[in-house]
Formats: structure tokens, C-alpha cells, sequence
């Protein structure tokens, strides 16, 4: 049988003196079972190894290779055991391909239609153990044809149908599959996520961390030198995915992650989801602010040319967006301001602060650091403040001392599994990374020992910050633009401005005081 022709029976042109040299393709579209001893590939390759060895008579003999595409779908020609049957066949190593049905071979008409069409230039036969129909009759070829449509049509409606499926379930909060985040494990029983209590330590930290820099690179340096990395996964079928060092990309993927605040995204709208939240919703939102305000301008530190200290801390109160710097020119005289983003990109009635004059709301934040000093209780409630910072931070010491000594074990472990194993190429690769890792790990170890023994390293005196804060204006005058914009950064974290009450509100950082006080000794030494 040649040109094409697709049945049960021997081709009947074929000479009994010739040898036909037959290649059994086969095909699933998911790996589930694979992993069994005799699987649904082993069935169809039987039945093939069955018919070629009926057809013995005829010359047909098996050729010894495999053609097994396990976990791929037939939608498409992106298969590796198709693309090496077909590179065999154009070195003429096979006359003949036997699948179990014609759906193995492809699922789409055109894909079918292009493979027929390279059989037909080779003049490879194409038998189906299951049907029987023959292409050299038109009846035959539109019966091929229906089948083909049939087994198109049931792929697509597979696909609508679990869309569909998974869409239900995202609206409903379920987990409906893909790669775990880091802070969740999925459940084993499947269908939602589970709280992983050491990695859920992790997770908020690396949000302050990020409100804390403002930007991503830095925030990428810390947590690669804390040694911290992605998410550690294993399969059901037992896979281990080692956790990566973090990347721009990675860590931007994690930040930008709604499931941390107990939500799940289907289609750009979140849904309440089943897992409960390790991320604080107002704290995701200002990351999400802080993200998208970034990507104006690439997240590049960009020079603060007009002297707008409180470029990035500033809010509308109103309407909940930032306020960005801004300035007009009349007569050659700068007048600066700080402007609602709502206003400015929806209109100027689409918010009611509108925007406030620069000078005067930067006046008023630097007198209220000022006036600080004028009562002994706001210093003494400040250094409890940040004694309670430093008491957290022995805590976050003590956490992460304790992952990393988890990780290490994991680490040697594994090193100790890859010596044993025989020796190749990717061996040696794999240990000399895992030695790389270990010893990342030891130095980060002795780093968190070294800062923990050390004991409060952001602790403040009552009465060096009540002498650094009654000492704040003769400093905060002597400092430059770029120096007082990094000291009010380091103290304030965020403002909101009302511009229906003229009201500001100053969120401070306890732990920024230290900066203060940093500031007054070398001003005085």
C-alpha cells in the first residue's frame, strides 16, 4: 500500500518478496499514567506490534525505535517523536507508519492534511489498527476527512469545556492548578492552597523590604545575599524544583501577586479566594502604587532637580492616589506644586484636593520633624517605638537563622545524594552549584549569628533623640537637597493630604529616627 492509502487489510500493490519497514507512532495528550508500569502508549504500541507482526507475510517488519509522544496534545506538530518519525522518514528509514486510530496522528485537519501530503511525496503507507478505510477512493477520503472534523471538534470542545471549568472555580476562590508560590503549599488533597508557615515569614518581609527601597534591584541584592530564593516544589511524581535566586522579573511577579492578600485573578478581576492571606491588603496596595509609579519612569532613581522632598511619600487623602511634582512658569518665577494623579489624568473636577502648593506642604511636614523635640513624651514614645522595631528584628533574626539552617541541611543532603550518584557531566555541574550554594548559606549564617549577638543595632537612647530632635533645624539647614530628601525618607513613610480640610497626616518610620540621631553625631563631631 502506497500514495496515501489507510486500512486494515495488506496494501495490496505490495510485493511479498519486499520488506516494509513499519514505524508504530503513538501518542497522549497528559502525562497522568504515564508513570505506570503499563501504560496507555504501551497499549497502543502493543496493538500496532500486533497487526505488523499479522502482516508478516507481507514483509512487514517493526522497526526497533519509539515513537511515544507522552503529554502531548494533537492540536499541534510541536512533538518530538513526531518531528524525529518524520526526519526518519525523509532519510527513507521507514516505509510505513501504524498508529492505534487516525486521532493519534493529529487532531487538526490542516496539521493532518500537511502530513498526509509529505506521505504521499515519500510514498509512505499510513495504516490505522482500529479503522478501516481506504484513501485512494473518494468515499474513502471524505470518510477520513469526517473523522478528522469529528476528532477536531471533541479537542476544541475539551478545551471550552475545562475553560470554562477553571473559570467557575477562580470565581468561586479555588485554586485551579499551576506552579506554587512562595508562602503556599498546595494541599494534597488538591483544589486550594495551604499556608506554609516558615515561607509565609518570608513573604511579608520581602513587601517591607521593597516599601522600605523603593525599587527592585536593591531589594533583589538583599534577599540573593540573605540567600533567600523562590519557591522549593516537589511534583506527585516526586520532581524537586529547587528554589532560584531572585531576579528583577521574579521578584516584580511576586510583589504584583494578589493571592498573598487571600484574592485570586481570573481575567483581571479578583475574586475572595479560599486560601487565607499572609500580606496585609493595604500594605500589597502600596506596593502595587509604588510598582506602577515606578514603571514611568523604568524604575530608575531619577534626580530630584527641583528640590521635591516629598516626591513618592505624598498622597490624596481624597481619592487615595499619589501626588506628583510638578511646576509652572509666569514673569520667569517657578512656581511649584504637588498635583492628585486623578486630577491630572481624569480632570481637574474629578478630585477635590486638586493639587497643593509645594513649598507650603514641605514647610509643613519639616516643622512638624521640628516640633517633635518640643516634647519630652514624643521622644520617650518614639524610642519605645523603635526599642519594639528592635525587639522585632531580633525575632526576624532568630526566623530567618532558622530557615537557613534548614536550607543548609537540605543542601548538604542533596550533595551527599549527587556523590553518591554516577559520575557525568551534569553531575559535576550540580555539585560544584550546590557548593556554591552551601557556602552562600554558611556566610549568610554567620552573618545573621553575627547581627543577632550583637544584640538592638537599631536601638535609640531616649535623651540622644530628645538632644537630636531639639538639635533637628540647625542640622536640616546645613544639609543639601539630596541629603534632605534621603533624611525625610528615612523618617517618614508616607503623607496624605486632604484638600477638602487642609489636613495632613504623617505616617513615620520608628526605626528612621536612628537616622536623625546618625545625622546630629556627625554634624557635631
Amino acid at each position: 500500500m502506497r500514495n496515501g492509502r489507510v486500512s486494515r487489510e495488506p496494501v495490496e500493490k505490495m510485493a511479498s518478496n519486499r520488506i516494509v519497514r513499519c514505524a508504530i507512532y503513538t501518542r497522549k495528550s497528559t502525562d497522568e499514567g504515564l508513570s505506570q508500569e503499563f501504560n496507555s502508549l504501551d497499549a497502543q504500541r502493543e496493538a500496532g506490534e500486533a497487526y505488523i507482526a499479522s502482516q508478516r507475510h507481507e514483509g512487514w517488519i517493526l522497526i526497533p525505535d519509539s515513537y511515544n509522544d507522552g503529554g502531548f496534545t494533537g492540536a499541534n506538530m510541536e512533538r518530538p517523536a513526531l518531528q524525529r518519525l518524520l526526519a526518519d522518514i525523509a532519510a527513507d528509514r521507514v516505509d510505513c507508519v501504524v498508529v492505534y486510530k487516525v486521532d493519534r496522528l493529529s487532531r487538526s485537519l490542516l496539521d493532518f492534511a500537511r502530513i498526509m501530503e509529505t506521505f504521499e511525496k515519500r510514498g509512505i503507507s499510513f495504516v490505522s489498527v482500529t479503522q478501516q478505510f481506504n484513501t485512494t477512493a473518494s468515499l474513502g477520503r471524505l470518510t477520513l476527512n469526517i473523522l478528522l472534523s469529528f476528532a477536531q471538534f471533541e479537542r476544541e470542545m475539551i478545551a471550552e469545556r475545562t475553560r470554562d471549568k477553571m473559570s467557575a472555580a477562580r470565581r468561586k476562590g479555588k485554586w485551579v492548578g499551576g506552579i506554587p508560590v512562595l508562602g503556599y503549599d498546595v494541599d494534597p488533597r488538591g483544589g486550594r492552597l495551604v499556608v506554609n508557615p516558615d515561607e509565609a515569614k518570608q513573604v511579608p518581609a520581602i513587601f517591607n523590604l521593597y516599601l522600605e527601597q523603593r525599587s527592585l534591584i536593591p531589594v533583589v541584592r538583599e534577599l540573593n545575599r540573605r540567600g533567600w530564593t523562590t519557591k522549593r516544589w516537589i511534583t506527585k511524581e516526586g520532581r524537586e524544583h529547587t528554589g532560584q535566586p531572585f531576579t528583577k522579573n521574579s521578584l516584580y511577579r511576586l510583589l504584583t501577586n494578589a493571592i498573598y492578600t487571600g484574592r485570586v485573578n481570573h481575567k483581571g478581576t479578583l475574586y475572595p479566594g479560599e486560601h487565607p492571606p499572609i500580606v496585609d491588603l493595604a500594605a500589597w496596595q502600596q506596593v502595587d502604587e509604588q510598582l506602577r509609579g515606578n514603571s514611568l519612569n523604568g524604575g530608575r532613581e531619577v534626580r530630584n532637580k527641583y528640590g521635591a522632598i516629598l516626591r513618592g511619600l505624598l498622597y490624596c487623602e481624597a481619592c487615595g492616589t499619589g501626588m506628583v511634582h510638578t511646576y509652572t512658569v509666569k514673569r520667569r518665577r517657578r512656581y511649584r506644586y504637588y498635583v492628585c494623579v486623578t486630577a491630572q489624568q481624569r480632570g481637574w473636577d474629578a478630585c477635590p484636593t486638586k493639587s497643593v502648593a509645594a513649598q507650603e506642604i514641605e514647610d509643613a511636614i519639616v516643622a512638624r520633624i521640628r516640633h517633635l523635640g518640643s516634647d519630652p513624651r514624643v521622644a520617650a514614645e518614639t524610642a519605645r517605638k523603635v526599642h519594639e522595631q528592635s525587639q522585632s528584628r531580633i525575632e526576624e533574626l532568630e526566623t530567618e537563622l532558622k530557615l537557613s539552617g534548614k536550607n543548609l541541611g537540605r543542601l548538604e543532603r542533596e550533595l551527599a545524594k549527587v556523590v553518591a550518584a554516577p559520575g557525568n557531566g551534569t553531575r559535576t555541574d550540580r555539585m560544584a552549584d550546590l557548593q556554591e550554594q552551601i557556602r552562600a548559606g554558611e556566610t549568610r549564617v554567620a552573618e545573621l549569628r553575627a547581627e543577632h549577638d550583637a544584640g538592638t543595632p537599631a536601638e535609640v537612647e531616649e535623651s540622644e533623640l530628645h538632644r537630636a530632635l531639639e538639635a533637628f533645624e540647625p542640622v536640616w539647614n546645613a544639609l543639601n537637597t539630596a541629603e534632605q530628601s534621603r533624611l525625610i525618607r528615612a523618617v517618614i513613610d508616607r503623607v496624605g493630604y486632604d484638600g477638602r480640610t487642609g489636613r495632613i497626616a504623617v505616617t513615620f518610620r520608628a526605626g528612621g529616627f536612628k537616622a536623625i540621631c546618625m545625622v546630629n553625631q556627625e554634624a557635631t563631631s
